[in-house]
């Protein structure tokens, strides 16, 4: 287990964070973080010369599609789960009184 890590900074990013934690959660996070630290450790021991940093693992490109015209759905089936509805309109729940002036 690692010592790159206190409990005593566990509750202070967590008091940070507003997380309410227990004593047994402070010494889960605590050994959790410890061993991700060793992990980070580790791979910091690898040979990195001659690799470009990367933003992303994979290459990237646009997925997007030809934005094409179809035809619809109808009124009809649009409307049909529903809960309330007076065609070619959804009915919803006023959200606005009658003196709001809108």
């Amino acid at each position: 287990m690692s010592n790159e890590i206190s409990e005593a900074q566990v509750r202070h990013v967590a008091k940070l964070s507003r997380l309410k934690l227990t004593d047994e959660q402070i010494n889960l996070y605590t050994r959790q973080l410890g061993a991700i630290l060793e992990y980070i450790k580790k791979l910091n021991e690898l040979d990195t010369t001659g690799v470009e940093p990367m933003a992303h693992v994979a290459p990237l490109r646009n997925v997007l599609r030809d934005d094409i015209a179809g035809t619809g759905m109808g009124i009809d089936k649009v409307l049909q789960n529903a809960p309330d509805s007076d065609p070619p309109f959804f009915k919803v729940p006023r959200v606005l009184e009658d003196s709001s002036g809108a």
